[in-house]
């Protein structure tokens, strides 16, 4: 996973001609930005359990109509055989 290097990014904007502070600050203003937008472990878990919900609700319900057009299929069949 590809981290955000703050020592890095602060020399190279002093190397750049920011003094120390001034790199200092812009670097941490980025990095507690991204910090925040970034998904943690328990996100992403959380994320997951919720999509495995969706998906066997959704399977259940495909479920559920393939199981009645089958059985409509079966009653329409016994219902053509029945009158021959």
């Amino acid at each position: 996973m590809a981290m955000f290097d703050t020592l890095k990014a602060a020399q190279r904007l002093t190397e750049a001609g920011f003094d120390e502070q001034k790199a200092g600050a812009i670097v941490s203003v980025f990095s507690d930005d991204l910090l925040e937008r970034l998904a943690t472990k328990d996100d992403l878990r959380q994320l997951e359990e919720r999509l495995d919900h969706r998906l066997t609700i959704r399977m259940g319900m495909v479920a559920t109509t393939a199981t009645g057009v089958l059985l409509a299929a079966i009653g329409i069949a016994t219902g053509v055989l029945a009158s021959l």
